[in-house]
Formats: C-alpha cells, structure tokens, sequence
C-alpha cells in the first residue's frame, strides 16, 4: 500500500501542483519534523456582495494617527493588529460582476487568459496546504450566496450555512455513510485512472487548438483525482470533539453571524482547516430595518439608507472585531503564541459600492504576522495605481507560497511588512 501511495503522489507532483500529506509520522517522521520548522499559517476572507459606504470606512488621514470613521469604531479596540488600504482596486468595471474577482482580480469570463485562471485566494492557499487538514478550505455563508471563492479549473466552490459548517467540523458520519464514500472514491479513482490512461493517445491526435482545450478537460480530472487522494484517508480519522452545542439558525444577521465567527475560530483551533471564506449579508427586519441591502446601497445619499448601510457594514466590521478577540484569547499550539499571531483576517469585497463602482476597494487586513496599525494610502492617479492583487499575492507569501505573482499582481505590495520572528 505504501508503494501504491507513493506512485499517485509522484504522479500528482508531476502535474505541477505540490499536494502536501497527511501526516502520518509512521510513514514520515523526518518529513513531520522538517515541516515544524515554518510557522503554520492560516487564513480567513470576509465579504459581502455589495462593497461598503466610503465616507464611514476610509480614514482621512493616511499613517497611524488618523481617526476611525464611523463603519471602523466597533473594531478601534484592535486598532494596533489592522490595516486599512486605500486606493487599491483591480483596475476592472461592472458592478456587481465584479463580486466575485474579490480574491483573484479576474474576470471569471477572461479566466483563460490566465496562467491559474480566476483561482481565489483562499483555493490557492488550500491546493498548497493539500490533505494536511481534514478541509483544505471551508467557504461559507451568512444571509447571502457566497460568490468569491474558484479553484483552479474556474469552478466556484458550494457554500455551507451556519448548521452545515457545524456538523462538518463535529459530527462523524455513520458506518453506512463512511462505506458509500469509500466506494464513490474507488469508483470514481478507477474512472480517472482509464480515463488519464487513454488521455495521451487521444491528444496526439488533436490539433493544437484542441490540444489546449483538452488540457482544459484534462486539468479538470487532475483537480478530481487530487480531491480524492486528499479526502479519502481523513474518512476513518474520527472529528474533534467540542462541548460547543449546534447553533441555532434564522436567529437574525447579527447572532447567526456571531456563532459563524465562533465556529470558524473552532475550525482553526482544530486544526480542520487552514483556508476559510466567508460572506455575509443581511435579512429584512434585523438591526430594526425593513428593506434589503441591494436597495440600501443604491442610497443616492439619503440619510434613511446611508444609516442603513453604515449599520449593516458596522455589524460586519464588529464581528470582525470578535473573531479578533477569539482568536487572541486562543493559544496557538502549533506555533506557540495565539491564533491571531499566524492567522490574517481581511475584510473586503470586488465591488467597492453598491453604486457599482469598483474603484478603491474597501480592505482592511488584520492578523496574520504584519506590522499594522496604519492607514496605507496609495497612489489615486491613472498609471500610477497598485493593483489590489499585490495584497494577495503578499498575503500568499506570508502563507508560505514560494511565488512571485497571483492572478493580476504585478508584485508583493510595497509598504506591508511582516514581523520579524
């Protein structure tokens, strides 16, 4: 068996995508120590659909001695872990198109003209972290779908709700359960090995336009065939247990998105997975409101829908501010320290209004190793602009990713450093 492993895994880094293990110290314990020597990091991505109202997000003043405008002050007891980022976009228009370029900056229509298409993020962060962790990523919702997270092969990725992500993280499956998913991954693990056995003779013999569409296809059954070496071991690994009951749900925006940050700091705390998304809307009635985000962020700066909005994007920012504080309260047993010290939390969307502008995208990065507590404006003119990407493919660094560019990126972004360690 240990042969047969070793064959998949030589043939899954021939693909040109290093799939990290699970770690099982019988079979690699210079490989476990060897891993220990870099810090494990993690990562978590906050989104709505609709961007934010400018004037109550973007301080004045750029530096570290400026004002919290209204939409930050729930997060003001943190002040010294974040940064707020302005001027920043990924130089595309179309509204709420844009949504979902929050954590690539492309286009899921123009994905092909990109090395790793509109890859997010967060999918970029679980193809490097592999089976190391029972989900390689968990993208999840809260009063609205979740449009931010594609792997690689331009597939957005499902999201679970507050009741979904919980009995992922906690509860086992049945004896019944656990055999259905043994043979789907021996079914569909033989389909892929006939079908990559055949898939050279069929490509000799395509022209070459048909070549590049088929290594489409082909990149495709690789991405199954790595899902399925991934998941299969975790199925008899038992799940952690927690004194933590099942939240309820429905129980309004704020308290639905309160358990979803405590779940999420769960997730970490176990060790469940390392990449998670999260977006999170509103529902007609919560926060005393009656009407629906969309509406509200086509305000035309009328005070009824400018307070809702600065209500709306408030309770986000303050929820934020609790997964700071779980985190900070939590001991980080990997790495020592908390689990904010190796985890970074940003705060964002693709479209920076629900005007539908997509120029100076709001984005607040907390966590995660940096030096923060500035206000870092960049430049506004025409030639000049830094691409939003730049914070992402800084982030991916941090994460450990050996690689000088992410989707639009044109570089690391100049003025973020990380602590020294």
């Amino acid at each position: 068996m240990t042969n047969a492993l070793t064959d998949r895994r030589r043939f899954l880094k021939g693909t040109g995508v290093a799939i990290a293990l699970p770690v099982m110290e019988s079979l690699a314990p210079h490989a476990v120590a060897a891993s220990r020597k870099k810090a494990v990091k993690r990562v978590v991505c906050l989104s709505n659909n609709y961007g934010v109202y400018p004037k109550a997000f973007f301080p004045a003043k750029p530096g570290a001695d400026y004002e919290l405008p209204e939409t930050l002050r729930p997060i003001e007891r943190h002040r010294k872990a974040f940064t707020v980022f302005s001027n920043l976009d990924h130089g595309i228009a179309g509204g709420h198109a844009c949504v979902p370029t929050f954590l690539s900056g492309v286009m899921p229509y123009l994905a092909a003209n990109f090395p790793e298409g509109n890859m997010s993020l967060d999918q970029k962060a679980a193809e490097f972290i592999g089976a190391t962790t029972r989900f390689p990523s968990m993208t999840l919702q809260v009063n609205d779908a979740n449009l931010v997270s594609f792997t690689r092969a331009g597939v957005q990725v499902p999201a679970i709700d507050l009741r979904q992500t919980y009995r992922a993280l906690f509860l086992d499956e049945n004896a019944a359960d656990k055999a259905k998913a043994r043979q789907r991954f021996a079914r569909h693990g033989s389909i892929l090995d006939v079908v990559l056995e055949e898939a050279k003779s069929v490509n000799d013999k395509l022209g070459k336009r048909d070549q590049e569409k088929f290594a489409e296809y082909l990149e495709s059954v690789r991405g199954l065939e790595r899902k399925i070496v991934q998941q299969e071991p975790w199925i008899e690994r038992p799940k952690p247990e927690t004194e933590a009951p099942e939240p309820p749900q429905g129980q309004g925006t704020e308290k639905d998105l309160k358990a979803m940050m405590e779940l999420i700091t769960l997730a970490l705390q176990t060790d469940s997975t390392r990449a998670i998304t999260l977006t999170s809307g509103f529902r007609s009635g919560d926060y005393g409101l009656a009407g629906g985000y969309h509406g509200f962020s086509h305000h035309g700066e009328r005070e009824k829908e400018v307070a809702a909005l600065k209500a709306i994007e408030g309770g986000q920012i303050a929820m934020m501010a609790h997964l700071i504080d779980l985190l900070r309260a939590r001991e980080d047993t990997i790495n020592g320290g908390t689990l904010l010290d190796h985890t970074m939390i940003l705060y964002g969307c693709g479209m920076a209004t629900g005007t539908h502008s997509t120029r100076n995208l709001p984005l607040l990065l907390a966590g995660g190793g940096f030096r923060h507590g500035d206000h870092k404006v960049y430049p506004e003119e025409a030639g000049k602009r830094v691409p939003a990407a730049n914070l992402l493919l800084s982030m991916l660094q941090n994460f450990g990713l050996e690689i000088d560019r992410f989707g639009t990126s044109s570089g690391t972004l100049r003025g973020l450093e990380w602590k020294t360690t």
